[in-house]
């Protein structure tokens, strides 16, 4: 090598060597200089209530940077007699505790008017203990909105603009309730309201209770860097768009879902999920013992059957998929997302821990369909899995297959729910399903999953 080259290339060398603390320090992440909690669809999940709460209280203290906890709507839920009976106590008590942990936000769900039918009410009671609401629903009586679509909560130095977005599937609230609420639709209101909404904004989250499928209209009208939380699907996943991020928390506060904000938007979100045999938050700690006695009769007490083993919600649902297929005399059965409120828990199962598993009463229906549209159903249903966004439709069903047709035409079991709504579950609009006399849900569930 000549006496030249050899200088040129060291030159070379010494100038990449140089040079690479600047490329890393261009790469590194910017600082973290706040944090969202984010939990959606809680349910009044009393076994996992106390937890949760404490686990919040735990993630403010562990990291020392300023914190928003953000709960995307439906707090509550009418098919928890305990919550009904004692008018959400519990509830009331885990949001009243929230604000003294860090700032707080509700979007306000479908369910949320589920033990108070006048969301006015539920509205003020919110403020009244230090939570700031945010929704884009109006009061049918007044043409006022209940509360402002956006809101600034304060994080350390900066400003977190928050929007709040409802579904307007009126027939998921509360029949009481639904005269006095305007609902506008998801996207038609984003595209006229939501820039001027985020206009001069710092930071940005936009919460959205309208599912999946409304959501898909809205992420291409989101600033780079915004934070969008969703729900009302009952899913758990993350989706990047740029500098965005979109996810979804879970239900049923079984998890819940920590971001990291930069100063050019969310970092990498984390799942945490909320152990059933957690800490309890001294909170609660006296009153969920002291609330169940006393709104549960000794039937809802009363132990239906024995779970050899916990089960996801994913698979709690491919099981009663696979119960009512076999009841009703079917190749596959298909039960919707949100007939199920959680996974079934190992042990001894009450009648009240059971309904929270399987949430509404329903009849069986069935349905002749030629072979080929089974696979195309399949295909469309379990979608806890990972899956494109472009592939999820939001309102889906859990199927399962329990045998192997011969000939070309198959038999699905379903709810009367999910013949009624085939369009949004099904994807079709032409499946004659008729009743299966003497078959209730319920029953076929407990069943299958109890013996």
């Amino acid at each position: 090598m000549s006496q030249a080259l050899f200088l040129t290339d060291r030159r070379r060398l010494l100038a990449g060597l140089a040079a690479a603390p600047l490329l890393t320090a261009f790469s590194a992440p910017t600082p973290v200089i706040g944090r969202v909690l984010a939990m959606s669809d809680l349910h009044s999940a009393y076994e996992r209530t106390g937890q949760l709460l404490a686990a919040l209280a735990a993630e403010v203290a562990a990291h020392k940077v300023p914190h928003v906890i953000a709960v995307d709507g439906d707090v509550f839920e009418h098919g928890n007699v305990a919550a009904v009976r004692s008018n959400g106590e519990i509830d009331w008590a885990f949001l009243a505790a929230l604000p003294k942990i860090a700032p707080t936000v509700v979007n306000i769900g479908n369910h949320d008017t589920d033990l108070t039918t006048d969301l006015a009410e539920v509205v003020a009671r919110l403020r009244g203990l230090g939570v700031t609401v945010v929704s884009n629903i109006v009061d049918a009586r007044t043409g006022a909105p209940y509360a402002p679509a956006q809101a600034d909560l304060p994080l350390g130095k900066r400003t977190l603009r928050v929007v709040g977005i409802a579904t307007n599937s009126i027939n998921t609230y509360v029949a009481a309730s639904r005269p006095t609420l305007q609902i506008p639709v998801p996207g038609e209101w984003a595209r006229a309201n939501l820039a001027p909404a985020l206009a001069g904004a710092d930071l940005v989250m936009v919460m959205s209770h309208a599912g999946v499928a409304p959501d898909r209209e809205i992420l291409p009208l989101l600033p780079d860097g915004t934070l969008m939380v969703g729900g009302h699907n009952h899913l758990q996943f993350q989706h990047r768009q740029g500098a965005s991020l979109y996810v979804h928390t879970g239900s049923w506060s079984n998890a819940y879902t920590a971001v990291p904000l930069r100063a050019a938007g969310p970092g990498d979100a984390v799942s945490v999920p909320v152990a059933l045999d957690g800490p309890v938050a001294p909170a609660l700690a006296d009153l969920i013992p002291t609330v169940l006695p006393r709104s549960l009769t000794d039937d809802e007490r009363a132990i239906l059957g024995t779970s050899p083993a916990a089960l996801s919600l994913g698979d709690t649902g491919r099981a009663v998929a696979a119960a009512m297929a076999r009841a009703a005399g079917a190749d596959a059965g298909f039960i919707g997302h949100t007939t199920l409120g959680t996974g079934l828990p190992a042990g001894p199962v009450s009648r009240y821990a059971f309904d929270a598993v399987v949430r509404f009463e329903g009849k069986l229906m069935v349905a002749e369909i030629p072979r080929a549209r089974l696979a195309t159903f399949l295909v469309r249903a379990n979608q806890d899995r990972p899956m494109p966004l472009a592939d999820r439709n939001g309102d889906f069903l859990y199927g399962e297959q329990v045998s192997v047709p011969t000939g070309d035409t198959v038999r699905i079991a379903t709810t009367d729910w999910n013949a009624t709504n085939q369009g949004e579950y099904f994807g079709a609009k032409d499946l004659a399903f008729r009743e299966v006399e003497g078959l209730r849900l319920k029953t076929v569930a407990a069943k299958g999953l109890l013996g």
